[in-house]
């Protein structure tokens, strides 16, 4: 378990030492906590009607169905 126990600390005896973020990366956390909160403020999608089943072939680059190429 990469030497940390299921906390998250180190085991007795291992001390990490915690080196603090750059500007950049705390811009980019900012940013992101940003995002999220916009992203989670939008009201949800509708349900899709007569759409394929499993995973989104744009996101898992499923392009095909049953060997029938699909043309978006």
């Amino acid at each position: 378990m990469n030497g940390t126990q299921e906390d998250g600390q180190a085991p007795e005896g291992e001390h990490e030492t915690v080196r603090p973020l750059s500007p950049a990366a705390q811009r980019a956390l900012a940013e992101a906590q940003v995002r999220r909160r916009e992203r989670d403020a939008l009201p949800p999608l509708p349900p899709e009607v007569n759409g394929r089943d499993g995973p989104d072939p744009v996101r898992y680059g499923d392009w095909e169905k049953k060997g029938l190429a699909v043309d978006f």
